[in-house]
């Protein structure tokens, strides 16, 4: 994946989120964003998404731009398979059905077709025998893999995972990590928000630090944990890596 940022702002009302972010990849796998709760993180991730607005700035993907107009976003986000801390399933709906509504409703598939699709990702994250229950049936890691399974099963040219674990106590954590990391060696693309720094150490090819609404540092992952050039980095660093 190529990725280019250029002075991306972003404020809601009075408060400054994003801050004339930039940052220019040529060639990332996995690129994990870190840093303190507050620091511009998940804003970010959604304007990548297309799903905020900035208030100025660009985004490329792959050469492509990002172009802020509903009716250009739309076809984006078809492109992009997110992943939200909160799940964000349907309630009403069942798992299987929770998967096949986008693959019917925005991907032009035909009932049978978003079905044999839907079945197929359940299969493969374990779910099978869930398929026909709701949400509040499931536990919470079989919700994020529900959710995961989704956004997958759209066939995505880019994954983002914003905080994909945090609703979840330390067993269901290691469950949706290891979804993760199966999905990262297949060779998928993805941007990760999370706090669970050991995951990102194994998962990143980059890192990016973010706090205050910029990106303090960016790099090659073993180079920003072991021998990081930003002193706000190295503090952060300490004090969540202390215990």
């Amino acid at each position: 994946m190529k990725l280019s940022l250029r002075e991306i702002s972003k404020s809601f009302g009075d408060h400054l989120v994003l801050d004339t972010v930039s940052l220019n990849l040529e060639k990332v796998h996995t690129l994990v964003l870190i840093g303190p709760s507050g620091g511009g993180k998940s804003t970010l991730l959604r304007i990548i998404a297309g799903l905020e607005f900035p208030d100025s700035g660009e985004v490329e993907i792959n050469g492509q731009p990002v172009i802020f107009r509903e009716e250009n976003l739309l076809r984006h986000r078809r492109t992009v398979g997110t992943v939200f801390q909160a799940f964000n399933l349907f309630p009403h709906l069942t798992a299987l059905q929770n998967i096949t509504l986008p693959l019917e409703k925005v991907h032009g598939h035909s009932t049978a077709e978003a079905e044999q699709i839907a079945r197929q990702f359940l299969a493969r994250f374990r779910l099978e025998n869930h398929a026909a229950k709701r949400p509040a049936e499931l536990s919470g890691g079989q919700r994020q893999r529900v959710a995961i399974a989704r956004a997958v099963s759209i066939k995505p040219s880019l994954l983002l995972f914003d905080e994909p674990t945090s609703a979840l106590d330390p067993e269901m954590t290691a469950e949706v990590l290891d979804m993760i990391k199966e999905l990262r060696d297949e060779g998928r693309d993805f941007i990760l928000v999370t706090h669970e720094m050991g995951f990102a150490r194994q998962i990143a090819d980059q890192v990016a630090f973010l706090a205050d609404g910029r990106i303090a540092e960016v790099g090659e992952v073993r180079r920003v944990f072991e021998q990081s050039a930003s002193a706000q980095t190295r503090d952060f660093l300490a004090r969540v890596l202390k215990y």
